[in-house]
């Protein structure tokens, strides 16, 4: 699979683009540096004595310690009285999530309903105040501004590593990176955190890695955050078959497993494909009884069974089906009668946090469902499913994807009247940026079709004016509106993206 690779760009932002989509980024993000600069200033020491601390955590905390900031004192005793969890990775965690669920500079407004905000951030909503009256004594802009030339030198080292890794899981799985529309995955690398850390976070379309610096890249945990990324949505469209195989959890009681392994079949059965995966990539057979020894019974089958998978041409998220149908229980039961549990869990050197976002909707799952059918060009078959989803239950945002896609249907179907209608109804439903980016790129093209080059300025101009777009959405806006003219053939000859 063929991917452009930008140079670097400001907001240190290196993305890999694939098949028209920003779907992949490597990236520092701002929001995580002003909030842990703030708790470092305010006393977070968890890791202060290891050496694989970054030069920047100790040079900037020097620098605030040496600073008049009157508001350090109540964030102080804030972050003391929110603290104190069994360990560090813990009192990092919540920061973490919450600045990854922050609007950022100067409001450090939620990004979301309260409703939509990870349990854990919304637990220290009242770290807000005291953020926005630090960062501006601390003038963290400036200090910002006077890091990231270490933060891009960072970067630079995880570049290519995270290419070669997505391109192999790809290519393995046979997978679209934008196989599920706006859904996002994103490496963020920090310096102000203590080393040897890898935390993951999934907030409805979008996974986060934040990495804390290593002097080896933990590209093992990048690569499993990423078949995550990918397998999750493919085993979660299987869930209901995967479901009649769930009496295996009495078999699992006694393993070393997280609690939520033990409950929730699919959860399981999701994690051994994964495992299985990663055995079949490294040629790693011994991995396979290490995993079913801690309790991922199904990983031997799925090893076994991914052979046969490699040598067809069907994509994972189709041949997903034939495999969890494949289950034969009384099989897996002989093949487990034997088997003996560790005693305890393996513990890896990077501390790996995964933090679930809020379940999706009934809309957005019909969504996605219908996007599938959607890339399959199933189209009368995607337009029954996301007319289903307007009747669902789910936030404005999920039936405003929903009117989205029921407007690239009608494009495809050569109606354009009905495209108008959907994309009007898209923009009126609360839609995120990139779709209401792309939404007015699309309407502007439709009216340059119809000879309407005014209305289709306008459109652009709307494009262009939406905050956090997508930059292809941007990059097509500037670029057909400068072309715009009053040459009817070549508005005729507008393709759509």
């Amino acid at each position: 699979m063929n991917r452009l690779l930008p140079l670097a760009i400001p907001g240190l932002i290196l993305a890999f683009a694939a098949h028209g989509a920003e779907s992949l980024r490597l990236d520092a993000n701002q929001n995580l540096f002003y909030v842990l600069t703030a708790i470092n200033a305010a006393g977070y020491d968890d890791g202060m004595d290891l050496p694989d601390n970054s030069p920047v955590r100790k040079q900037v905390r020097d620098y605030l310690a040496s600073q008049n900031i009157p508001v350090l004192a109540n964030m102080k005793a804030f972050v003391k009285t929110n603290g104190r969890h069994k360990n560090g990775v813990q009192d990092l965690s919540q920061y973490i999530s919450y600045a990854l669920s922050v609007k950022g500079a100067p409001d450090f407004a939620w990004l979301g309903r309260d409703v939509e905000v990870p349990p854990d951030a919304m637990a220290i909503a009242g770290f807000t105040p005291l953020m926005i009256d630090f960062y501006q004594q601390a003038k963290l802009d400036q200090l910002w501004a006077k890091v990231q030339p270490a933060y891009e030198k960072e970067l630079e080292r995880y570049h290519s590593p995270i290419l070669k890794i997505t391109e192999s899981v790809d290519g393995y799985l046979r997978v679209l990176t934008d196989a599920y529309m706006g859904r996002r995955f994103q490496v963020f690398v920090e310096l102000m955190a203590p080393p040897e850390q890898v935390q993951t976070r999934n907030y409805g379309d979008n996974a986060f890695v934040v990495l804390t610096p290593s002097p080896e890249p933990r590209l093992y945990d990048i690569r499993h955050a990423y078949l995550h990324f990918q397998i999750d949505p493919i085993m979660i469209k299987y869930g209901m078959a995967l479901q009649d195989k769930r009496s295996l959890l009495d078999l699992i009681q006694l393993a070393p497993l997280d609690e939520h392994y033990k409950s929730d079949f699919v959860l399981l059965a999701n994690e051994c494909l994964i495992k299985a995966v990663e055995s079949r990539l490294d040629k790693n057979r011994a991995a396979v009884d290490q995993a079913m020894h801690q309790g991922y019974i199904l990983t031997q089958y799925f090893f076994e069974t991914l052979p046969a998978f490699e040598q067809q041409q069907q994509g994972m998220r189709y041949y997903a089906e034939d495999m969890i149908n494949g289950i034969d229980l009384r099989r897996e039961t002989a093949r487990l009668s034997n088997l003996k549990f560790d005693a305890g869990q393996l513990q890896r050197a990077a501390k790996t946090v995964t933090v679930p976002g809020p379940e999706s909707s009934p809309a957005a799952k019909t969504v996605e469902q219908a996007e599938d059918l959607y890339f399959k060009k199933s189209f009368e078959d995607a337009k029954k499913l996301y007319l289903k989803a307007l009747q669902q239950p789910g936030p404005a945002q999920d039936h405003a994807q929903a009117w989205y896609g029921l407007a690239r249907v009608a494009l495809q179907q050569n109606q354009p009247e009905n495209a108008i209608k959907f994309f009007e109804k898209t923009l009126s439903s609360s839609p995120d940026p990139e779709t209401r980016g792309w939404t007015y790129v699309y309407m502007a093209r439709l009216a340059r079709a119809a000879h309407d080059n005014p209305t289709a300025a306008k459109f652009y101009e709307e494009a262009l004016a939406v905050k956090d777009a997508s930059p292809r959405a941007l990059e097509a806006a500037k670029k057909e509106s400068q072309n715009l003219s009053g040459t009817s053939n070549s508005n005729n000859q507008e393709k759509f993206r």
